[in-house]
């Protein structure tokens, strides 16, 4: 129960400003909108929209999820996620927002990594982490946070986690968006095909380390 409100207050606390709501999204204009699974769904440059079905067809359970009960699968940086989008959780959709679920083994992490889109509050479930995100001017703000603790990462600054404690960590984020975007600095800058003489001029690497570094983040070697 005592996990289940907290959950509750990071969905709820992302969306409180004032007196009114405050969304990255476009604002709904129903009270709901339950995806159809009869019809596909249209893609735009940053969005895809659901078509909804009729708002008698909603149940209760089209407002439940309970896919964060347990972990993902982990990543060889120890790290395993669930996201958590209109897509599986139909509930969420048209409302601005969409969580995740993070794990951590010990001295695991969580790479650094911005969301174009969205601004993220995480809840430390368990564990001590350090947590941290980089601003404009390159500052750093970073501490350990600990159990029961949060900690906001503002949309579009690059952040990151480390499990500095000696057992398990487990975050649940919330993020102002139902599609944040993801983009990890490693395999954006090795993995995404920019030209090779200006990586090695831009980080004085050399071909042999620039070419070690994008077999380890091209997806596509």
């Amino acid at each position: 129960m005592f996990l289940k409100f907290w959950v509750l207050f990071l969905l709820v606390i992302l969306f409180i400003h004032g007196d009114g709501t405050l969304a990255s999204d476009p604002d709904p204009i129903q009270d709901f909108c339950i995806p159809n699974p009869k019809f596909g769904a249209i893609k735009t440059a940053h969005l895809t929209i659901l078509p909804c079905k009729n708002s008698s067809e909603a149940t209760t359970d089209d407002f439940v999820f309970s896919g964060l009960k347990g972990t993902g699968n982990f990543t060889d940086t120890g790290l395993a996620t669930i996201p958590v989008n209109p897509a599986i959780f139909p509930g969420i959709n048209t409302l601005g927002m969409s969580l995740v679920r993070a794990d951590l083994k010990v001295g695991g992490i969580n790479p650094p990594h911005f969301h174009p889109r969205a601004t993220e509050i995480a809840y430390v479930v368990q564990g001590n982490v350090y947590a941290g995100f980089v601003d404009s001017n390159n500052r750093v703000f970073s501490k350990v946070i600990e159990q029961g603790e949060v900690m906001v990462f503002p949309k579009g600054l690059v952040h990151f986690q480390m499990n500095v404690g000696k057992k398990p960590a487990t975050i649940f984020a919330s993020l102002n968006s139902q599609n944040p975007g993801l983009q990890k600095i490693p395999s954006a800058v090795f993995g995404s095909g920019i030209d090779e003489k200006l990586l090695e001029k831009a980080f004085g690497l050399s071909h042999k380390q620039i070419g070690t570094m994008r077999r380890r983040f091209d997806p596509k070697q």
